[in-house]
């Protein structure tokens, strides 16, 4: 092979793991672990796979084994010679043998599975110079987006597993889950804290998005909640920090209305700044003058926390029932009585809200280019 043509082949093996990606997405979407494969001959695509065995009660239903299988019915060969495999995780045991006994010519994955994998983490099938046939390997082929696609959704998963556990008050009442199922756009992965000194022992959601020094902390209006970021959430160039204040969203709500105010949320969310430790940020509020006089309070308490206040920029879009959803009924309304009835703006459209990012950045003295 020369040298020129590496570039073209890297190109193809990363668009087909693309293909891969997409279908491992797929499978997150349906609660299975996010493996996903596609089955190519001759530059054409032959068949895709991905997870399936909860929902199939199989377990040998991998990605891999269902391309395989699909691509088979489609040759009409359980022989698969000519073929190339383009898996995201490293195959385990299993699917590393149907490879070999399809005959495939080829297998790349993406990430490296150091506890199952087969293709050279724990053992190497593909390397035994007794089998009688050989297929070339190669792992690493867009690996960091692959890896990123499991650790999502384990990460999802444990936190989802520390909610179960966590103890609720008994004056105080807990939205379930599926309440939030079908809202758009609001995947993220859910954090929750439940043991700073002012919480009293509630719990308190937040979404932490995004990597990236320049940070902002997004406070919701009376009757609103972290949803109304949820365009901001998760664009480039901001760490976003979204808690849902107690009482709203999917934090825990207390009966009554007493522990509603603006003093109190202020010392838990500083509590919690303290313990994400955030560099300095800009405060992001929605339009309400609860918003604003929160911001005013922790600017006031703690001044070298925040670098500015910037208003957020408004949608239009009638969301009712998308703040309806931590309420299922009067009892969970104790912080609406307190501070303030469910709004009915949609926050900042998606072209509003990547449009904002170079106005928060520019406030914390970030470069732009």
């Amino acid at each position: 092979m020369t040298t020129e043509a590496l570039p073209t082949l890297a190109a193809k093996d990363e668009h087909w793991m693309a293909l891969a990606l997409a279908q491992a997405r797929l499978a997150a979407e349906a609660g299975e672990v996010p493996v996903g494969a596609v089955l190519v001959k001759d530059g054409q695509l032959i068949a895709t796979g991905r997870n399936t065995p909860v929902a199939q009660h199989d377990p040998s239903a991998h990605a891999e084994i269902n391309a395989l299988r699909a691509g088979a019915t489609t040759l009409g060969n359980y022989r698969l010679d000519g073929c190339e495999l383009f898996v995201t995780l490293e195959p385990c045991a299993m699917c590393s043998g149907a490879m070999l006994h399809s005959r495939l010519a080829r297998v790349v994955y993406g990430a490296a599975d150091p506890k199952t994998g087969a293709a050279g983490s724990v053992l190497d099938l593909f390397a035994e110079p007794r089998l009688n046939h050989h297929t070339q390997v190669q792992g690493g082929v867009l690996a960091q987006e692959c890896a990123a696609v499991l650790q999502a959704f384990f990460q999802q998963r444990r936190s989802a597993a520390r909610a179960q556990a966590e103890p609720l008050r008994d004056d105080a009442l807990r939205t379930p889950p599926e309440r939030f199922d079908a809202l758009a756009g609001y995947s993220f992965a859910p954090q929750y804290v439940q043991d700073l000194p002012s919480q009293q022992g509630w719990r308190m959601h937040y979404i932490d998005e995004g990597g990236d020094a320049a940070c902002c902390l997004c406070l919701h209006g009376p009757g609103e909640w972290g949803y109304f970021f949820r365009h901001l959430a998760g664009l480039p160039g901001l760490r976003t920090l979204v808690p849902d204040l107690i009482g709203f969203g999917k934090s825990d709500k207390p009966k009554r209305e007493a522990p509603h105010r603006l003093e109190w949320h202020r010392d838990v969310l500083l509590e919690w700044l303290a313990r994400v430790q955030p560099a300095p940020a800009t405060m992001v509020l929605a339009h309400s003058a609860a918003a604003a006089d929160l911001a005013a309070l922790l600017m006031a308490a703690a001044p070298e926390r925040f670098a500015a206040a910037l208003a957020v920029p408004e949608g239009d879009e009638h969301t009712e029932d998308a703040w309806r959803a931590p309420f299922p009924d009067r009892g969970y309304e104790a912080a609406l009585r307190a501070l303030g009835p469910i709004a009915t703006s949609s926050g900042p459209t998606p072209v509003q809200a990547r449009t904002f990012v170079p106005q928060a950045r520019n406030a914390m003295g970030y470069s732009n280019t």
